[in-house]
């Protein structure tokens, strides 16, 4: 299968996806599948790769290709800024079949991938799911190519045009650092969905506006991540960020 990457590259698909666990940065809001483990290690691999790259000001996933096997190597998306209540119109069964794939590249060169720009987490935060625009988001994709454990590439019309996480919580992380080997907690999963509207538009700009109902809301997820007893680290890694919201935005 032939797909369109970005706005200039075609690909491949293969056999072979990354063996990479994805990490879910909650801090930067960013999921990283790679092989390296800090931003040095990043910087290291550039000059093995081509792909797109987020330069300075522009809004780019990274998607690296290794320079003498054209195989992909790692990946970076970037949760969007805006979430919406979009239900798919369609039942989860009527998905094409999940099949697991690596990409190879046609071409050595470079291109950009722009960032999706809606995201949709339902109350359980069983999958995020990112695409570039409302539409595609609740529309049924044409293939799912999971590019890496739980990680999967959304197609349309021969394009991917998305991605999705599944059970975030569980590779909820903050930076590079892998993510805990426990499974996540039930009450993990209800915060994560909770901090996901709360650092995302629309819900965030009321926080910013100070609207009595958002901040209530803030301050109880706040709340219930402090006193939460299981899966401290996980749940410490969302209450640093609804913390900040609170130090920058309380009035």
């Amino acid at each position: 299968m032939r797909i369109t990457v970005g706005d200039a590259m075609t690909a491949e698909t293969t056999d072979g996806p990354l063996a990479f666990a994805p990490r879910f940065d909650f801090r930067d809001l960013q999921l990283i599948v790679a092989g390296y483990a800090d931003p040095a290690g990043r910087e290291r691999e550039l000059s093995e790769t081509f792909g797109s790259l987020r330069w300075l000001w522009s809004q780019d996933d990274f998607l690296r290709f290794d320079r003498d096997s054209g195989e992909l190597r790692s990946l970076t998306f970037f949760v969007p800024a805006r979430s919406v209540p979009v239900p798919r119109a369609h039942a989860d069964r009527d998905e094409p079949r999940s099949r697991a794939a690596g990409l190879r590249a046609d071409a050595v060169r470079d291109f950009v991938t722009p960032r999706t720009t809606v995201f949709h987490c339902d109350s359980g935060a069983s999958e995020l799911r990112a695409c570039g625009g409302v539409r595609l988001l609740g529309t049924r994709p044409d293939a799912r190519l999971v590019i890496a454990p739980d990680v999967t590439l959304l197609v349309h019309e021969g394009t991917v045009t998305g991605w999705s996480l599944r059970d975030p919580a569980r590779y909820l992380t903050d930076g590079f650092a892998e993510a805990p080997p426990s499974p996540p907690s039930p009450a993990t999963r209800i915060r994560l969905a909770e901090c996901l509207e709360l650092v995302s538009s629309p819900l965030v700009d009321r926080v910013m506006d100070a609207a009595p109902e958002a901040w209530r809301r803030l301050r109880a997820t706040e709340r219930a991540l402090r006193e939460q007893r299981d899966d401290r680290p996980r749940a410490d890694i969302l209450h640093g960020v609804v913390s900040r919201l609170i130090e920058d935005y309380g009035v």
